[in-house]
């Protein structure tokens, strides 16, 4: 079938396209955030095709996936047809709810036209769908092989946009386990973040922008991966380091001890106690390679891409 969905999760999307349809991605001239086209910084199949809004009309979808609340008034403006209504539609929810997650009302809930489906069963939890129909879609990961070497004795962050999203991810944390591990951090617009943080390039070292190939390589070599996330869903950083081999240490919030099991790496809200594993980890070649070979056992298990695309497939035939 033909599935129509805007480019908003890279990470996510790069998994959901290796599926067996054909995709179409809007694309805008200045590749803003309504129209990003094919992603460059991910590898995605000749399956996927970027159109311009006034060819979409032509290029009819069976099926929309939705990923943030103003897409269906794209959809009506750019092609005439309703979400739901003219033309089947799901709704992905990547977030967590803003704020206060005990009753968060989500853009399309108490709705039967399109139903939400969530990336974790925290998400499922936190938001008030009401009687929308939902469904929890748990993520898969493109397995990029085991690579871990860890022959950097640093410990890997992965995280885009940090000093805008300050707390929610941990940016906070950095210097504070600075003080003990050094640290090397990936992302988008990092580049900066060590003078931000007034550390020097042995507490920390910046990576900016690497396709995700190059990210994953250099990702395997440091020891450890520390993923400081305090209120997103899951971050796939952390599924892709485990699906890498590498041993974990991560803040207890959100979904991290179901993607986490014991042996795999520390999930723990104490700070001490996650300072104390990166230390053990760091020092501890062996221990090291045998909690990330844990690691990639658990997530093919839990987050494999088969799973992913099986369950979305019958989905989609379902809803279509």
């Amino acid at each position: 079938m033909r599935v129509l969905l805007w480019h908003v999760h890279g990470s996510w999307a790069t998994s959901f396209l290796q599926g067996p349809h054909d995709y179409v991605v809007p694309v805008l001239p200045d590749r803003g955030p309504d129209g990003l086209g094919r992603a460059r910084s991910w590898n995605w199949p000749a399956s996927v095709r970027e159109l311009p809004p006034d060819e979409l009309a032509d290029s009819a979808p069976d099926v929309v996936l939705l990923q943030r609340p103003h897409e269906a008034e794209l959809l009506r403006t750019w092609t005439g047809l309703g979400a739901g209504v003219d033309v089947p539609a799901v709704y992905v929810e990547h977030n967590t709810p803003v704020g206060d997650g005990t009753g968060a009302r989500h853009p399309l809930a108490d709705q039967a036209r399109v139903p939400v489906v969530h990336v974790t069963h925290f998400n499922a939890l936190t938001w008030n769908c009401g009687t929308t129909p939902t469904r929890v879609i748990e993520h898969g990961v493109v397995d990029p092989g085991h690579c871990y070497s860890g022959e950097i004795p640093r410990a890997a962050v992965a995280v885009n946009d940090p000093v805008p999203r300050g707390r929610t991810v941990g940016t906070d944390l950095l210097p504070v386990f600075a003080r003990d591990v050094p640290l090397d951090v990936f992302g988008m617009r990092v580049a900066d973040l060590p003078r931000q943080l007034g550390l020097n390039s042995q507490s920390m070292q910046a990576y900016e922008d690497l396709p995700q190939a190059r990210m994953h390589e250099q990702l395997a070599r440091r020891r450890v991966y520390l993923h400081t996330t305090r209120w997103t869903s899951l971050g796939l950083s952390l599924l892709e380091a485990m699906h890498l081999g590498m041993p974990v240490v991560a803040l207890g919030t959100t979904e991290a001890f179901r993607a986490v099991p014991p042996g795999a790496g520390t999930v723990s809200a104490d700070l001490d106690e996650l300072t104390v594993a990166l230390r053990e980890l760091l020092h501890d070649p062996g221990l090291a390679r045998a909690t990330g070979a844990e690691a990639r056992r658990a997530v093919l298990a839990h987050y494999s891409l088969g799973r992913f695309l099986d369950d979305w497939d019958g989905l989609l035939d379902k809803v279509a």
